[in-house]
C-alpha cells in the first residue's frame, strides 16, 4: 500500500469513518507525521506546524495542491475531529495567531511508529483500550485553558489565547458599563466561528452570515434603542479601519438599524499600535480601563453614522 493508503488504513481502525478518512484527512494526517512517500512509519514525528505547513507539505511530498483558501476546511474537517478524538492537540495560542501550531499526540506517534513493524498489533489493542482516557486527558486539557462566560443563562467555552481573552471582556465589562440591555445576536470562538449565533434574530434585523472574514467578532443589539454594536477585539489585527468599516456597512446594508463600530482593545498600549488606522465616527473601548470609550471625533458621542 501506499502511505495515503496506510494513513487511511491507521485512521480507520482506531474508529474514524469514511468522511475522517478521506484523501484530505489522510494527507493531513501524514503532514503531521512528517511521512514522506518513500519514509517508513518507524521514522515518523509530531513537531508543532501549522496549517500553512500542511499545504505545502501535500504539495511537495504528495503533489497534492491545496489553494489558500482551503485552510478553513482543514481546520474544519481533519483537525477539528483528529483533536477531539485525543490524536492531535494544539499549542494553546488562538487560531487567528501567527504562533498556532498542531501537532500529533504522543499516544498517537508512538503508535504509529509501530505501523508495519512486529509491535503493531500489540501496540494497537494497548492504544485502543486506553483510548477514552488519552481523550478525555486532552479535552480536560482543553478545557482549563479555557474561558467560560454566560449568554442568555447558558455557558458557553472560549478556546484560550488573548483574543478571547479580549472577547470575554467585552461580553462581560463593555456590556455592564454600556448596552446592559442589550440581546447577544453573535459572537465568533477563535476555534469555533459560529460560537453563539442567534440566526433568526439577525435575519429579523436584515442580517444573514455569507461569510465570517466579513463578520465582526462580536455584535450586539439593545432594542430599546434599535441600534447594532459591531465590535472587532483587536491583539494582533483587525481595526476598524476606512476599509474594514466600508466592509461591515455592506454586511450590514439591508438592516434598518443604527450602527455603532467599536474597536476593542486589551490596553492601552495596543491602542497605540494601531491609532492611526482607526476610521472616524468610530468608537474605542479598552478593557483595561472598562468604564470609559474613546470617540473619534464625529457630531455625536457613541451614536449611529
Amino acid at each position: 500500500m501506499n502511505p495515503i493508503e496506510c494513513a487511511e488504513q491507521i485512521l480507520s481502525l482506531i474508529g474514524f469513518g469514511a468522511k475522517q478518512t478521506n484523501a484530505m484527512c489522510c494527507l493531513t494526517f501524514l503532514a503531521l507525521a512528517n511521512l514522506k512517500a518513500t519514509q517508513p512509519f518507524t521514522e515518523s514525528s509530531n513537531e508543532w506546524i501549522r496549517i500553512h505547513d500542511i499545504l505545502i507539505f501535500c504539495k511537495e511530498e504528495y503533489d497534492t495542491i491545496y489553494a489558500e483558501n482551503s485552510r478553513e476546511t482543514i481546520r474544519k474537517q481533519p483537525l477539528h475531529h483528529f483533536r477531539l478524538a485525543g490524536i492531535v492537540e494544539d499549542n494553546g495560542k488562538a487560531t487567528n495567531s501567527p504562533e498556532y501550531r498542531y501537532r500529533l499526540t504522543p499516544e498517537m506517534l508512538n503508535l504509529i511508529r509501530c505501523y508495519q513493524t512486529d509491535n503493531w498489533e500489540s501496540a494497537l489493542h494497548s492504544f485502543l483500550e486506553n483510548h477514552e482516557n488519552i481523550k478525555s486527558l486532552y479535552e480536560s486539557k482543553r478545557r482549563n485553558r479555557d474561558y467560560h462566560i454566560s449568554i442568555n443563562n447558558e455557558i458557553f467555552s472560549f478556546s484560550p489565547g488573548k483574543h478571547n481573552e479580549l472577547q470575554c471582556a467585552v461580553l462581560e465589562d463593555f456590556v455592564k458599563h454600556f448596552v446592559p440591555d442589550c440581546i447577544y445576536l453573535y459572537c465568533g470562538d477563535t476555534r469555533d466561528k459560529d460560537l453563539f449565533c442567534d440566526t433568526e434574530q439577525l435575519y429579523n434585523l436584515g442580517l444573514t452570515i455569507t461569510t465570517h472574514e466579513i463578520m465582526p467578532d462580536i455584535i450586539l443589539y439593545p432594542p430599546t434603542r434599535n441600534w447594532l454594536y459591531l465590535i472587532e477585539c483587536v491583539t494582533s489585527v483587525g481595526p476598524f479601519s476606512p476599509k474594514r468599516v466600508t466592509e461591515v456597512s455592506e454586511f450590514c446594508k439591508s438592516s434598518p438599524a443604527g450602527k455603532i463600530y467599536v474597536t476593542a482593545f486589551l490596553d492601552r498600549a495596543t491602542f497605540a499600535k494601531f491609532s492611526a488606522s482607526i476610521a472616524w465616527e468610530t468608537e474605542v473601548w479598552i478593557a483595561s480601563t472598562p468604564e470609559h470609550m474613546i470617540h473619534m471625533n464625529g457630531n455625536r458621542f457613541l451614536g449611529p453614522h
